[in-house]
């Protein structure tokens, strides 16, 4: 195909019959998402979600040219406008035809429907640039809470995606703060 051309590619499922445009799927069953908890001044940023009526993080499919931390460094653009740094470990083995990727802080599998599930690496991460806007498109809302205004969000924020905020505030927190439970990133 030249340059000048345009191809449309779509996703045919045969349980539903259904077609999709081609989401970055690396299975009918399964693909890999980053999910973006951007901590600052002890506030978690959060957004509500357009489509599914839920407060969560950041985040998104890792698309298929890219690795989990340029979806994430992308998502955090795409949806909120900042600029991030990813907080966590990143081993020195980096040699030729190596590089090596900073660690998600967790890890976690999530069923999306019947038949389909991701599994989501979850990143601690702080501003370091950018405006915040929302994502209109995407979502309703945009804001950054403390961990007393999670109690307080309409409709109720999740038990497991409050538990990744909490935590979040508190070492991403404790790192500024000059006690981190998490380690440098290079």
């Amino acid at each position: 195909m030249d340059k000048s051309e345009t191809c449309v590619l779509f996703y045919i499922s045969p349980r539903s019959a259904s077609i999709h445009p081609l989401m970055p799927h690396l299975h009918e069953n399964i693909d890999f998402t980053v999910a973006l908890f951007v901590v600052q001044d002890r506030k978690v940023l959060v957004i509500l979600h357009r489509k599914l009526s839920k407060w969560l993080p950041l985040g998104g499919h890792i698309e298929l040219d890219e690795d989990p931390e340029q979806a994430a460094l992308r998502e955090a653009r795409e949806e909120s406008g900042l600029e991030i740094e990813l907080l966590g470990e990143r081993p020195p083995t980096t040699e030729h035809g190596t590089r090596a990727l900073i660690a998600p802080r967790f890890l976690d599998i999530h069923r999306i429907h019947d038949t389909h599930e991701h599994i989501g690496m979850i990143y601690f991460a702080r501003p370091i640039g950018g405006s915040l806007t929302l994502a209109v498109e995407e979502h309703r809302d945009i804001r950054w809470c403390s961990p007393e205004a999670l109690e307080e969000l309409d409709p109720p924020m999740s038990g497991a995606v409050k538990w990744y905020c909490l935590k979040a505030i508190e070492e991403v927190s404790s790192k500024s703060a000059g006690t981190t439970p998490l380690e440098g990133h290079s």
